[in-house]
Order: structure tokens, then C-alpha cells, then sequence
């Protein structure tokens, strides 16, 4: 797995995938929440397999 999630773009899905587990906890309380777990996960590794599937990539060129 090639990392292809840029430092800002990371940060946003952590971000985010908090605040959606947030929702199981306090807010409306339902399982929906759970969905956090994707954006927290592909935040926290790095790599987004959807980004892959659509040749994506945030991540910043190496310098030679």
C-alpha cells in the first residue's frame, strides 16, 4: 500500500471520522455513527483505496 492521502487531506478525515463516532456517543445516538470509522481509518493509514480506483492521489510529489 502506496500512501496516497495528503497531510491536509488526512487531517479532514480524522477530523470528520471523530466528530461521525462522535454521533454514537452523544448527539442522536444511533448507529450511523459508525460510518466514522472509514474516514478515521484511511486518515490514520494513510491510503484510500477509492483513491486508487479513480487514480487520485493528494499526497505531494517526492523531490528528486
Amino acid at each position: 500500500m502506496k500512501t496516497n492521502v495528503g497531510t491536509i487531506d488526512r487531517t479532514i478525515r480524522v477530523v470528520v471520522g471523530l466528530i461521525l463516532l462522535a454521533l454514537v456517543v452523544v448527539g442522536p445516538k444511533t448507529l450511523w455513527g459508525l460510518i466514522g470509522l472509514v474516514p478515521l481509518l484511511t486518515g490514520l493509514v494513510g491510503f484510500c483505496p477509492l483513491y486508487r480506483l479513480i487514480g487520485l492521489n493528494t499526497c505531494p510529489l517526492d523531490k528528486p
